[in-house]
Parts: C-alpha cells; sequence; structure tokens
C-alpha cells in the first residue's frame, strides 16, 4: 500500500459506504463519513449504536467503497477496501478524540450520537470497477 491510497482514502469531502453482515448474513449498507486511514494497514473510524455496529460485533469484516462517478462506468473512480475490526471501544481516549473532531462538524449534540470507536485491519483493496487494472490506476 502507499501514501497515495491514505491520500485518496482521507480525502474529503467524499461518498462512502460501508458494509458489514451478522453472523447469520443479513446484509447492512450504510454512509459513513468518519473512517479514516491513520497507516497502510489501520482504519479508525465512529459509529452510533446501530445496525453497522451490531453487526460488527457478531461477524468484523467489513467492506468500505469510495466512489467518484463519471460520465461512463469506465470513468468511475474509487476504491473497495476490505477490513476486519481488530477492536472497538465504547469509552476512552480516542473516543474522545473522535466525538471532539465531530463536534466542529456536526455540532455538540451530533458528536454525542457517537457510541463506539472502530480500529479495523485492511486485508486487501480492489478498484471500484475491476477490470485487472489494480486499485492504483482506479484514483
Amino acid at each position: 500500500m502507499s501514501s497515495n491510497l491514505i491520500d485518496y482514502f482521507n480525502k474529503s469531502p467524499r461518498l462512502g459506504v460501508i458494509s458489514t453482515s451478522s453472523a447469520n448474513g443479513q446484509v447492512d449498507s450504510a454512509v459513513f463519513g468518519s473512517p479514516q486511514m491513520i497507516d497502510e494497514k489501520t482504519v479508525v473510524a465512529a459509529t452510533a449504536d446501530n445496525r453497522t455496529f451490531a453487526n460488527l460485533r457478531e461477524n468484523p469484516y467489513a467492506s468500505y467503497t469510495i466512489m467518484e462517478t463519471g460520465d461512463s462506468i469506465t470513468d468511475w473512480k474509487g476504491i473497495r477496501v476490505y477490513m476486519k475490526l481488530k477492536e472497538h471501544a465504547t469509552s476512552g481516549e480516542l473516543l474522545d478524540t473522535i466525538r471532539s473532531e465531530a463536534a466542529k462538524f456536526v455540532g455538540e449534540e451530533g458528536a454525542k450520537m457517537i457510541y463506539a470507536s472502530l480500529i479495523f485491519e485492511i486485508y486487501e483493496v480492489r478498484p471500484l470497477v475491476d477490470f485487472g487494472q489494480g486499485w492504483e490506476k482506479s484514483i
């Protein structure tokens, strides 16, 4: 992985969707703005006490998709980042920092909705539209 991936992943604004699945296969997808790559293998995010968080507690695997549309599907840019939840916390310094930063954008009331911090390990990155070109040529 490279700093290009970190820069692209952390670019703002962006449209990103996290997809998770419960232990019995119930799939959920949700728009998420919080994920940030902090190094080449680690993503930090935050979540409310919602279906995404419930799924992650049952099944730690998730996919985060970032997309930019173009005139035709061959012009679309983006990546699919496959991750595994390594840890989560409903209190602590990381969560306090995330809430504090979030309050600058969504206000104090919005920041209060953040229930947990999430730390993922990336295990694969693929292009949004995969023609065998590799993710590097899809951003």
